[in-house]
């Protein structure tokens, strides 16, 4: 389950680098848990890997966990189900199933192979992955962190910022841009803010940042379950090329779904725009 070394990736975006233009595509992919329901991650990742991306970023909730007793059993089973997929980098954000309590944080380090805050890049792009597994907010640690991690690669054109609960939907949906997380991805040119936790795919521009709540990847349907309120199953497929990212929206196929794709414009702050 842990991604590459950094020096992996590196060695690997140099060579690619070198073998054509600036582009690359990625898979990014929602909560597996939350009452899961059986088949839906399994199904994500055979479908995402006939896709053959540089790598997988998920916004959280891989286990169930909320049990101290239980939780390396079940990091050890996620381990187990991802076996046929390892040539696929997997970059995990904590989500309040995965971390919440200091046993549970250090199974997260164990298993996810960072801590629970980090970033990375990957040719033009740079991706921030931040901590508000154990509050709806996002405290002044990780605020900082993002500013100054975000500063210190302000050179890279491409930069997405992720954490697995939205907090900041409140502010967008009454377009406030005066929240400091907004602040900070205006202030260093981050294009992209994508959480998980509601499982529901949303989609709000604020002042030219696209902020992006996940559809699931496994956790159970809420509210209505229907489609055009943003309640499926699936995951997207990002396509980085020079300065900028165009985001997919796959629906799975049968029996999860009907395999209905999307761009993120389709979306809106009540799902489906049409």
């Amino acid at each position: 389950m842990k991604p590459v070394a950094a020096g992996v990736v590196l060695i690997g975006a140099l060579l690619l680098a070198a073998a054509g233009p600036d582009s690359f595509t990625f898979v990014l992919i929602g909560d597996r848990t939350g009452e899961a329901r059986p088949g839906v991650y399994e199904r994500v990742w055979k479908d995402l890997a006939e896709r053959k991306p540089a790598f997988v970023v998920s916004t959280g909730d891989t286990i169930e966990g909320l049990d101290d007793a239980t939780a390396e059993t079940q990091w050890a089973q996620v381990e187990k189900t991802l076996a046929a997929w390892r040539q696929f980098p997997l970059y995990l954000t904590p989500g309040n199933h995965d971390i919440w309590s200091e046993r549970s944080e250090q199974l997260f380090r164990k298993y996810a192979g960072h801590p629970p805050h980090y970033s990375f890049d990957y040719l033009q792009a740079h991706f921030t992955i931040l901590d508000n597994s154990r509050s709806d907010e996002l405290s002044a640690n990780e605020l900082a962190y993002l500013e100054e991690d975000l500063k210190e690669h302000k050179s890279q054109p491409v930069k997405f910022i992720v954490s697995h609960r939205p907090a900041w939907i409140l502010q967008v949906m009454i377009d406030d841009p005066n929240f400091r997380m907004h602040q900070i991805a205006r202030k260093y040119g981050a294009g992209y803010v994508i959480a998980g936790h509601i499982h529901e795919m949303l989609h709000a521009e604020l002042e030219g940042v696209q902020y992006v709540s996940m559809a699931s990847a496994g956790g159970h349907l809420r509210a209505s379950g229907k489609y055009q309120d943003g309640w499926f199953f699936g995951y997207a497929l990002i396509e980085v090329s020079g300065k900028s990212a165009e985001m997919h929206i796959q629906e799975l196929g049968a029996p999860f779904g009907q395999g209905r794709s999307t761009t993120l414009k389709d979306w809106g702050k009540a799902g489906l725009l049409n």
